[in-house]
Parts: structure tokens; C-alpha cells; sequence
């Protein structure tokens, strides 16, 4: 469970909050080993959340606080449509990934980020797809390749 549950305005729970890794090992249609999704029957299809650093830049906020698992800079995540495969090599070889659905911001981005940023993000909260290889995602420089779309 994670502290954004209930109602923005009762605040959040106490939490530890979300943990910037050095690296995360990825299973195939599984997801990231140790994520509160990893193996989940209803989020396998979404197991791993992607999001554009640039699209947290107008609030000046660490990309932690929108919770996605992976943050990428330098490639508009979000236009990549429903389907579409692609690959992340941060020096351990490529990993695949295929889209699924938008990664839509909740109410609690208001709280944790500013007033207007849940209204803000629509259409640049990320998106939900599904790993098709096993592998290791670095931090650091990564090459991301579209392999289909």
C-alpha cells in the first residue's frame, strides 16, 4: 500500500514514501522484483509505469513524488500509442516493453505537488505497460529504442 489512498483532503498516511534504486530487475510480464504490482494478476498488463522527467519540470518537484517506476529524460513518453514496443538499455542489454494504457495523474497530485497539478498532468502523467523481457533498468544513460508501433 502506498500513502495516496482515501481522500486528498484527510492528507496522506504515514509512509516512507517512494526510494530512488540504482537499479531494478525486471520480469517478463511480471514486473519490477519488490514493487507493490510485482506478479498482481489485475496490474499485469501495467505493471511498469513510465513518465517524462520533463513532464514534472513546470512544479520543479523530484519525479519520485509521481511515483512511476521508471523517470526518463529527453523522450515524450506519452506519445507513444497503446501497442507500441519499445526498448530501454541502460548498459545491461535491452529490456522490451509494450504499452498499454495512459498512466493518468490522481487528485493527490494536487497535495504532494502543487494545487493544479493533477489538472496539469492529464495527458503527461506517463503510461502503463508490460515488460516482455527480463533484465536489469539502470540509472544513468540509457539508449530507448521504438521497436514497433
Amino acid at each position: 500500500m502506498h500513502a495516496f489512498e482515501g481522500r486528498p483532503l484527510d492528507g496522506p498516511r504515514a509512509d516512507p514514501g517512494p526510494v530512488s534504486r540504482s537499479c531494478a530487475e525486471v520480469r517478463a510480464r511480471l514486473g519490477i522484483v519488490g514493487d507493490r504490482y510485482f506478479n498482481q494478476a489485475a496490474h499485469r498488463n501495467a505493471a511498469v509505469t513510465f513518465l517524462s522527467a520533463e513532464s514534472l519540470e513546470p512544479w520543479g518537484v523530484d519525479p519520485l513524488v509521481a511515483r512511476r517506476n521508471v523517470v526518463v529524460r529527453g523522450f515524450d513518453v506519452d506519445s507513444l500509442a497503446r501497442g507500441t514496443v519499445f526498448s530501454l538499455d541502460s548498459g545491461d542489454g535491452p529490456v522490451r516493453f509494450e504499452v498499454g494504457r495512459p498512466a493518468h495523474p490522481c487528485a493527490w497530485m494536487d497535495q504532494v505537488i502543487a494545487p493544479g497539478a493533477f489538472k496539469g498532468l492529464r495527458g503527461r502523467g506517463g503510461v502503463r505497460c508490460v515488460p516482455l523481457d527480463d533484465g536489469v533498468l539502470r540509472t544513468g544513460k540509457s539508449i530507448l529504442v521504438v521497436v514497433s508501433a
